[in-house]
């Protein structure tokens, strides 16, 4: 019997910690929170100072008895959560649930999990610090208040099944104002001039110097002009400025650092780096990865000194200290660094990534400045008082480049530039002179990681609190993450190239969007009404002073049933006040007057979603509806689009009508997404219908378009004596043989596919099948056991997956353990 029980919240970490303690320790998990607030009455006794009111999870409670148990036979307890206040808040219910005596129980903490630093906490345990407790119980309890109060007022007077929350619903706002900023913005055009030179280099070869215009010209007729006075011009170096700059490395990662800069050099999510993190935290190999401090150890300090010295040699050491600008910061905690100076410490690809990044960073933040050289070279133009500029860096020393690529968390580092030698007063000839159509930009829409420095910079949330919030808010489907195609944009292009002019019209895909977060309209709704109606609990500056209320309870110069008391008091009038008074809002908007009805056409929220009405609610006849399509805005949405939507009895778009059966043809949205219908809903014959191809829209698609989609399923001829057809169905293109099915490649097209190409398919998929195919039974034949995606055996039955558990071999199961598995 061991003499010392020691419990995390994690089996991971339980997992790496036993490896430091000898027979005399049992570790065990908590996994996470043992017990939580509940959910009748808030769980929170508001009369008497908002005591919380803590129930066992009911998947928790084996879990207590066999920790109970543990103790039970064990002299000591160590609790050993983790060392921010949610892990001090798991190591306090802990201690409550046990019943654990203050005489035998201890609670050690430690930023990073090796033998040292298990062995030092082991030998300075301290006491369950109480006022963390209250700061992360003070946290819970009023974000359960806000959410559960706010909630409840929204579906009243938005819409059913709503959710609201103290930094969920600030973190939407700021969402919801840049997608206005856009939705707002009106774009400008303008002109860049670049020149290419002819320059020659020191052994006569010819070379190319690249120079913008010092200035943005505003319309074609300027632009024009210019690149007249070009062709009449000479142009010489007036002058070459050269000075030394040096850029200097970023301080260690925080959490936000990490989240920013993991997205945008690997694309990993803000979740996902979580993840990664807490994995490569709980195996022992970086420090806890929940920090908003840049502080590093003194032995942290030694060790990647050494590293560099070793590695490198002293000429790129540069040892500093960094101080966190950010509000709040915990300085006596750590930066995310490695544990030890190791440089592969995983097989798994996306672990090791994670870690160079957090290695590499760490190591470059106690390196030399990277020292350059920059050139500016001022070209003149004699017809012009304007001039053209080149710029170029030469680097004369790497420093911490050496180690790590990226400068800062603000930009993407540029590629640099060579300029050729050349000499004040030298003359030019130009290759080519350009002068291109631009378009200023709005501001752009914000990324996972874009967000998480936003609400940093303001002070809303604390480090643990980023991924959640985004978790949140994508689930709850006031945000969605995604790509987006560009628009098709001309712009004007003039050139000069051997004195002769041209000028054409050239085309691009525009605005393109890449993995980014777009407010969804109930969130616009919603947005409004909380901001119109709770407007301090929406804003930006309380929502941090909050946080610093928190820090305050943390640090014991507040009591945190008072804190939220000062808060709960009118906040609870004002809900009772906006229930009692407020109007319903759903978002309506006037778009005009239908044409062919005389009926009013609006656009809201409805049911179950967006939608553009046709005609008011008080009219003898029933409204018409419509669903929006997943690019269109209740905000922004006009009446010709409404109007396209709503006409043909709810049927959509009218697209025209079938030259071969005389039947109207619209594009609308169906039940598993944009489709083309042959066919009223109100003609007694069903109408047909087809689903769109990739790259196809709603909105964009024409008529010949969608005649062609009702030419499915098209026949292409026989295969070993079947017919084989190819056709759409609700997961896209298809080819079909013998009653089976194949899915095209993406590079195929459905309106042109050979039988040729269809029968490599269909063989294709057959050999993929066969190799999948484990063991057949004579007893049914639609039960196969087979390999799943991952390559593990299971059961295939009517359309489900059914796993195999380990001790069955998946060759020798027989029919009625099958079905056994299948029942139960």
């Amino acid at each position: 019997m061991a003499e010392n029980l020691v419990i995390v919240e994690s089996p991971a970490k339980a997992k790496t910690i036993e490896k430091y303690l000898g027979k005399d320790y049992v570790v065990k998990s908590s996994f996470g929170h043992i017990r939580d607030l509940s959910k009748k009455d808030y769980g929170i006794d508001i009369k008497n100072n908002f005591t919380p009111k803590y129930i066992i999870d009911a998947g928790k409670k084996k879990l207590v008895a066999e920790l109970k148990a543990e103790v039970a036979k064990a002299k000591m307890i160590w609790l050993a959560s983790d060392e921010d206040r949610e892990g001090e808040a798991i190591a306090w219910h802990l201690a409550e649930v046990l019943n654990l005596n203050k005489k035998n129980t201890k609670r050690i903490v430690f930023n990073e999990i090796t033998k040292g630093a298990i062995t030092k906490a082991i030998e300075n345990p301290r006491d369950i610090d109480e006022n963390l407790v209250n700061a992360q119980q003070a946290r819970r309890i009023l974000d359960r208040l806000v959410g559960f109060e706010l909630s409840e007022v929204l579906w009243k007077k938005v819409k059913s099944q709503l959710s609201a929350g103290r930094v969920q619903s600030v973190a939407v706002r700021l969402l919801v104002e840049r997608e206005r900023e856009i939705f707002n913005f009106e774009s400008i055009s303008f002109f860049k001039v670049i020149a290419l030179f002819n320059v020659s280099d020191k052994k006569g070869k010819n070379v190319e110097l690249k120079a913008e215009l010092n200035r943005k010209l505003k319309d074609k007729k300027e632009a024009l002009d210019f690149i007249e006075k070009c062709k009449l011009s000479e142009f010489l170096i007036s002058s070459i400025e050269t000075k030394p700059t040096k850029k200097s490395p970023s301080a260690p990662f925080t959490t936000s650092t990490l989240q920013q800069e993991a997205s945008r050099k690997l694309g990993y999510s803000v979740a996902q780096t979580m993840t990664i993190a807490q994995k490569l935290y709980e195996e022992g190999k970086i420090t806890y990865m929940r920090t908003d401090s840049v502080n590093l150890s003194e032995e942290a300090l030694e060790n990647t000194k050494n590293y560099i010295l070793q590695k490198y040699g002293d000429k790129f050491l540069k040892p500093r200290k960094f101080q966190t600008k950010t509000k709040g910061a915990q300085e006596a905690h750590e930066a995310i660094r490695p544990t030890s100076m190791k440089e592969n410490v995983s097989t798994d690809r996306r672990e090791q990534k994670l870690y160079e990044l957090i290695f590499n960073r760490t190591l470059a933040s106690q390196m030399s400045d990277a020292i350059l050289e920059k050139t500016t070279i001022t070209i003149s133009i004699s017809k012009s008082e304007d001039n053209f500029i080149a710029v170029g860096e030469v680097l004369k020393f790497e420093g911490f480049l050496k180690a790590y690529g990226y400068v800062n968390e603000d930009e993407e580092q540029e590629e640099s530039v060579l300029l050729p030698v050349v000499v004040e007063n030298q003359k030019l000839e130009y290759k080519k002179i350009s002068a291109i159509e631009k378009f200023s930009s709005a501001s752009p829409r914000y990324t996972e990681a874009s967000l998480v420095r936003k609400l940093e910079e303001l002070g809303i949330g604390r480090p643990s609190t980023y991924a959640p919030i985004i978790s949140t808010i994508l689930k709850r489907g006031y945000v969605v993450k995604e790509d987006r195609d560009g628009i098709n944009r001309d712009f004007f292009e003039i050139t000069l190239v051997n004195g002769k002019l041209d000028s054409k019209t050239k085309s691009e895909i525009a605005n393109a969007e890449k993995k980014k977060l777009f407010p969804t309209d109930i969130a616009m709704v919603v947005t409004d009404f909380l901001v119109e109606n709770f407007a301090k609990v929406l804003d930006y500056n309380f929502t941090a002073i909050v946080e610093k209320d928190f820090d305050e309870i943390a640090d014991g110069k507040m009591i945190w049933f008072k804190m939220i008391g000062n808060f709960y008091t009118d906040f609870h009038k004002h809900i009772e006040n906006t229930v009692e008074k407020a109007e319903r809002k759903t978002g309506e908007r006037d778009l005009g007057i239908d044409p062919k009805s005389g009926k009013k056409v609006f656009s809201r929220i409805g049911r179950f979603g967006p939608i553009v009405q046709l005609g008011e609610g008080s009219e003898t006849e029933k409204p018409q509806y419509a669903s929006l399509t997943k690019s269109q805005h209740i905000e922004t949405i006009t009446l010709e689009q409404a109007l396209d939507l709503l006409y043909g009895d709810g049927n959509g778009r009218l697209l025209g009508t079938d030259p071969q059966t005389g039947k109207p043809i619209y594009a609308r949205l169906g039940k598993f997404g944009a489709m083309v219908q042959r066919g009223s809903l109100s003609d007694k014959d069903k109408p047909d219908y087809a689903g769109l191809l990739k790259g196809q829209s709603l909105e964009k698609i024409t008529f010949e378009e969608a005649l062609s989609l009702f030419k499915m399923p098209k026949d292409l001829g026989e295969f070993e004596n079947k017919n084989v057809s190819v056709g759409i169905g609700r997961f896209g293109p298809f080819v079909k043989h013998n009653s089976k099915f194949t899915s095209l490649k993406k590079t195929d097209d459905p309106m042109t596919i050979t039988l040729e190409r269809a029968i490599e398919l269909i063989i294709e998929k057959r050999d993929a099948d066969e190799k999948k195919l484990i063991k057949e039974f004579p007893e049914d034949e639609n039960l196969k056991i087979i390999k799943d995606r991952w390559g593990k055996p299971c059961i295939f039955f009517k359309k489900k997956y059914i796993r195999i558990p380990k001790e069955i071999n998946p060759e020798k199961i027989s029919y009625k353990e099958c079905l056994g598995l299948i029942e139960g």
